[in-house]
């Protein structure tokens, strides 16, 4: 049985690797996420998260949001080669387990295309 988790190769680990990202991206938010991405030199796709105390509060809820959001980007990776920074919305904390993939799974596909064609 396969491990379903994301190895160290396919975060985000340093500042420098999230800077590169906040400073050149394409962007896409809603309710319950906003979403940066950058395109990478790499043929693979990396994740990295900012969930803050200040939007989740409980750190039961923000583990919660964490676990959606990596088992989604695991699920979702086909031959993308961005980097990835998700920072929780104004309702993260409020959203449903299917309310936060489907909004994840929007954002993916919207973010691969403005990824492409920039």
């Amino acid at each position: 049985m396969q491990r379903a988790c994301l190895s160290k190769h396919d975060k985000l680990l340093n500042a420098a690797e999230f800077n590169r990202v906040f400073d050149k991206s394409v962007r896409s938010s809603d309710q319950y996420f906003t979403i940066l991405a950058s395109p990478n030199d790499l043929e693979h796709p990396r994740l990295g998260m900012a969930i803050s105390k200040r939007r989740v509060k409980l750190a039961v809820v923000r583990n919660r949001i964490k676990r959606i959001i990596r088992e989604s980007f695991r699920l979702s990776q086909q031959n993308d080669s961005a980097d990835y920074v998700v920072m929780a919305g104004k309702l993260g904390a409020r959203g449903t387990n299917q309310q936060l993939r489907e909004s994840l799974e929007k954002h993916w596909g919207l973010l691969k295309k403005k990824c492409a064609k920039s």
